[in-house]
């Protein structure tokens, strides 16, 4: 999996590494012939990591970008809508959301607490991220809920510049990250504004074993297909 997220992102970015605690994928990585840099197993979340191996890399990046490695049909044109983001001046942070466009996508997004939800504001920059749905549409059946409102699920990829990115991991955990545990939420706790670019394409985060055999079969579906 980790072979694939690589090669679907590296003719995206300037430089490309992997950064992780398990010997195990550094190793895995380097015989595929990708790049690694093995980091502390004491981080609180992938954006410490994230810093620790910018860190070590040692040069200096208009952006860094944090892919998730369990990603597996993370798109090219999605890293490329993260970049844009960064067009604006004004951006610290950026993110990806998708619409739920459909009424299976719905009522999964809606029982899946491992698909994180967002609202967003008129300028495109996250409001709240959930765990639960939000928004809640007061006085309609849940079955009219999709045609009453745009709701977005998010993507767990992340860009920063590297000054926020050094001063997002210097804060300490906050109440609503500690109650949700999504670690976004103490970056904007703390006011700091959450870009939020809008992807059409579908990913599948890796969390559970279902989340496997879901990914393993759209796989052979796209091979089938080509």
């Amino acid at each position: 999996m980790i072979q694939r997220v690589y090669e679907q992102v590296q003719t995206t970015v300037d430089a490309l590494v992997v950064a992780t605690d398990d010997k195990r994928i550094v190793d895995t990585v380097i015989n595929f012939g990708g790049r690694a840099v093995f980091t502390s197993g004491e981080h609180r979340s992938g954006t410490d990591r994230c810093m620790e191996a910018f860190l070590k890399i040692g040069k200096d990046y208009d952006v860094v970008i944090n892919i998730q490695g369990d990603e597996p049909f993370i798109q090219p044109e999605q890293i490329g809508l993260l970049k844009k983001c960064f067009s604006e001046a004004d951006t610290q942070i950026a993110t990806l959301v998708k619409p739920v466009d459909h009424k299976g996508d719905f009522e999964q997004t809606l029982q899946n607490p491992n698909t994180p939800k967002v609202v967003l504001n008129n300028r495109h920059e996250a409001i709240y991220f959930s765990r639960s749905i939000i928004p809640y549409i007061r006085g309609k059946e849940q079955t009219e809920w999709l045609q009453s409102h745009t709701f977005y699920k998010h993507i767990g990829l992340y860009a920063y510049r590297p000054d926020i990115l050094k001063e997002i991991t210097a804060l300490p955990p906050s109440s609503l990250e500690l109650a949700e545990n999504l670690e976004q939420l103490r970056w904007l706790q703390n006011g700091y504004k959450i870009k939020a670019a809008i992807t059409h394409q579908e990913t599948i985060g890796i969390d559970t074993p279902e989340d496997l055999a879901k990914a393993l079969k759209q796989l052979r579906i796209r091979n089938y297909e080509l």
